[in-house]
């Protein structure tokens, strides 16, 4: 992937060089970002093994032609309010199915999960995916959970670029009680930067900017922003400046040796020490992990009264939160 993003870089300097046509820089910028695929890794019947497919169909306005989305659901049919559930939105390269360890994780932390394919992706819809169509993708599904879902507290999760997709959704919606990212960047102009040739001045020619650092200010519900220290793909700099650019209650998660692959497993614990802080979220029934091992499932509580939580940075050690009187 790391190989995929320099080329991006690569192509942006080349197409400056010789004036190449916008369409042509746009299709490329694309292809490179999203790299959109049917295929996943590993035994994908075994990975999804209990989720459910889902289809969400809808009319897309940029196309003016229908559309569909595959999708996969983890969870049962919820029985009270607190039972909460979250839209997974994964990020370049491979299917939804790739991302199942994730969402199984996400499931143990005691969400039902629904996970989709973004369109050119697995089982959704032919064509090559954009910020734009991305963006209708997400806001579809979104609809489609609240939909099916309306009693329940609804979240959003973003890893990567979908988590610049989930922010751009949380910016747009004032039904989600909290937004989670993971491994996710300012925007791709930053990202771009970071690389061998990011001195150059690619930032007039990206197309698919993703300005997830202008787009965080306008999120009403509370942020969870989770690196690793280890990430060499996005810069843990760069969440960083997320949280900080947040205004709503929050917490920065680091994850001591969490790569871009494998922060969301081994900062489980993290994981959940941060949804009970923020999200108010605490342990109630069991659930066994894929290792055999019990642990609780975090379910909703009702938020303490007289106030809320503060902003928080949460690296590594986490703090109590103070009640504010806000």
């Amino acid at each position: 992937m790391m190989k995929r993003w320099t080329l991006l870089a690569s192509v942006l300097s080349l197409c400056a060089l010789l004036a190449a046509g916008c369409s042509t820089l746009d299709e490329q910028q694309r292809e490179w970002i999203f790299q959109p695929s049917d295929r996943s890794w590993g035994n994908t019947a075994s990975m999804t093994q209990g989720m459910e497919d889902v289809w969400i169909d809808f009319q897309s306005s940029i196309t003016g032609e229908p559309a569909r989305l595959h999708g996969l659901w983890l969870g049962g049919a919820p029985e009270t309010t607190a039972t909460p559930v979250l839209l997974y939105l994964h990020g370049a390269r491979y299917n939804v199915a790739g991302s199942a360890p994730r969402i199984q994780r996400m499931h143990e932390l005691g969400f039902s999960v629904l996970a989709i394919d973004y369109r050119g992706f697995g089982k959704s819809s032919k064509g090559l995916p954009s910020e734009e169509s991305a963006r209708e993708d997400a806001r579809a599904a979104w609809t489609w959970l609240a939909a099916r879902h309306p009693k329940q507290h609804r979240y959003i999760f973003g890893h990567s670029l979908g988590g610049a997709i989930g922010i751009d959704l949380a910016a747009h919606v004032n039904d989600e009680s909290g937004t989670i990212v993971e491994s996710t960047f300012t925007s791709i102009a930053d990202v771009v930067s970071g690389f061998k040739w990011g001195w150059l001045p690619f930032s007039p020619l990206i197309t698919q900017r993703f300005e997830a650092i202008n787009k965080v200010k306008d999120i009403g519900a509370p942020l969870l922003v989770v690196h690793g220290t280890a990430d060499s793909l996005i810069n843990p700099t760069l969440g960083r400046k997320l949280y900080d650019a947040a205004t709503v209650p929050k917490m920065f998660v680091l994850v001591e040796g969490g790569s871009h692959h494998n922060t969301n497993s081994i900062g489980e614990a993290q994981y959940r020490a941060a949804l009970t802080q923020l999200f108010r979220m605490k342990p109630e029934n069991m659930v066994a992990s894929n290792a055999g091992v019990q642990r609780p499932t975090p379910r909703l509580a009702p938020p303490a009264a007289g106030g809320t939580l503060t902003p928080q940075d949460v690296s590594g050690k986490l703090e109590q939160p103070v009640p504010s009187a806000i």
